[in-house]
């Protein structure tokens, strides 16, 4: 068998003053984030929802996020010294007593009692009314909102299925949890749930979040900001929370993401490139009927991410038990991209990559390029899916991320994780999986997996900068969940969804 091993580098990204680097918490606190200049530094207005008692722990918290943070994890490459937010961001987080919002204890308790059928709507409108106050001409740029145990936790069987859907959904839950066993056999427990992530959940229509309600909830709110759940052991020591630096880095990269500002943006990203995931979500429509909901995310070295509401397919529409687009679907979603894409640049993009987890189906392919022709030059249809392929090196290291695997010049595979050089460790507990691609395109292969290496550096809700998949696959994960929430109007009618990436984070 003929293997061919690539390398390639880590991509780079831009910070302030255009500085670059590869690790973000490097780049932040050498340079601060892309945009700023030094000497120059924002005032970011927060406001605080929480349970009363809570309120000077979290306040005090986070005002220490201006302050040096150290931790003792041994590896101080991976877990380097948090310098406060007015180097690392050049911001400072400030929250006035004004736009302090106390919950009573006694009226969460109050909520907490209702029937689990109504428990979730309860102990909504305590939260809504607090934050929704809050959403006004001249208040906070973002809205931190305190989670206790008992809330984060909470999620009730959805009393919106009948009985007759809820067998229809568990027997598609039960195909799904087949089929990706099947698909991971080789995997780890972590990797296995890493991986189905990215697949159609039908658990997430079975069961209300709380989270997931209350996202959805305040993103479509009058003069909506967006909100960053805090929960105790972020603020609190405990044992089992991750050292004070690893926390302010996260945190604070998030908080700054949502306060409309960015944090870093890559600088290998050909200009005029629109990148596009498509992926499938369940949904209830309000007379009944189950259906999957086709999505869009897209981004581009010009603007943040966005995500668009596609099709609603019927439940049975799918090939090899995936999911999938007809001509006419696929080519009103990528009119869609490109009308949205326009309206935040003023032009039309000069190439469109498309992102999918499964093979395009040639539907797919004649909608893609029906919906793009004779308005975007050049297209890529790439797909990346989970393998159970491993190597193994001589010696103690792992694969390094950015090992590019062919196999008989046929089967491509690219590490995404793996060995961190500038770290000098993988961070995993187990032999690192590399993802397969496949494409249907002019581009070569090894340059269309160096934009997916540095889509996966594009999540502002970590500091680490690296995660497994690219932004336009995972951004779609964190969409379809929420939609689950949204009411989803009959016939041609679609939810109403925000279409900025920071409502959902």
């Amino acid at each position: 068998m003929k293997m061919d091993l690539r390398r390639i580098a880590e991509p780079e990204l831009v910070f302030g003053d255009g500085e670059r680097a590869r690790d973000p918490k490097a780049g932040l606190a050498d340079y601060g984030p892309v945009g700023s200049k030094a000497g120059h530094e924002t005032l970011v207005s927060v406001g605080l929802v929480c349970v009363a008692e809570q309120a000077p722990a979290i306040s005090t918290w986070i005002c220490r996020l201006s302050s040096l943070q150290i931790d003792t994890e041994r590896n101080a490459l991976k877990f380097p010294a948090y310098p406060g937010s007015g180097q690392a961001l050049r911001a400072t987080f400030e929250i006035e007593d004004r736009f302090i919002r106390p919950i009573s204890q006694g009226k969460l308790d109050l909520a907490f009692a209702e029937p689990e059928s109504t428990r979730i709507e309860a102990v909504l409108r305590v939260y809504i009314e607090a934050i929704q106050s809050l959403f006004v001409d001249g208040g906070p740029r973002v809205v931190v909102v305190h989670f206790p145990e008992p809330v984060a936790s909470l999620r009730t069987h959805n009393p919106k299925l009948s009985y007759q859907e809820q067998r229809i959904l568990q027997r598609l839950q039960d195909e799904d949890t087949s089929q990706q066993m099947g698909l991971f056999d080789d995997y780890s427990a972590e990797e296995r749930q890493a991986a189905s992530e990215l697949f159609p959940q039908a658990e997430e229509l079975l069961f209300r979040s709380f989270y997931r309600a209350l996202k959805a909830r305040c993103m479509n709110l009058p003069n909506a900001v967006p909100t960053q759940v805090i929960r105790e052991h972020t603020y609190a020591d405990s044992p089992k929370s991750q050292g004070p630096a690893t926390k302010a880095w996260n945190f604070s990269a998030a908080l700054y993401y949502k306060s409309t500002a960015i944090p870093w943006r890559p600088a290998a990203l050909t200009p005029g490139t629109c990148y596009v995931g498509v992926s499938f979500h369940h949904l209830k429509r309000r007379s009944g009927g189950i259906v999957y909901a086709s999505l869009a995310q897209a981004l581009s070295s010009e603007t943040e991410p966005f995500a668009l509401q596609g099709s609603t397919l019927d439940k049975d529409q799918r090939k090899g038990k995936q999911p999938f687009l007809t001509a006419d679907q696929a080519e009103g979603l990528m009119t869609k991209v490109l009308k949205r894409y326009r309206r935040q640049t003023g032009m039309l993009p000069n190439r469109l990559v498309v992102h999918k987890t499964s093979t395009y189906q040639p539907e797919e392919v004649e909608g893609i390029q029906s919906g793009l022709s004779g308005r975007v030059p050049l297209t890529d249809m790439v797909w990346l899916r989970p393998t159970g392929l491993r190597l193994i090196r001589r010696g103690e290291i792992e694969p390094e991320r950015g090992t590019l695997v062919t196999i008989e010049g046929e089967r491509t595979y690219l590490y995404t994780t793996g060995y961190i050089p500038w770290w000098k460790e993988y961070p995993g507990p187990h032999i690192p999986a590399p993802l397969e691609l496949g494409h249907n395109g002019e581009s070569d292969i090894t340059d269309l997996s160096r934009e997916i290496l540095a889509l996966t550096k594009m999540n502002w809700n970590s500091a680490d900068g690296i995660g497994r998949h690219p932004i336009t696959l995972s951004f779609a994960r964190q969409v379809g969940t929420i939609m689950t929430e949204i009411d989803t109007p009959d016939g041609e009618g679609e939810p109403k969804i925000n279409p900025l990436y920071r409502f959902y984070m």
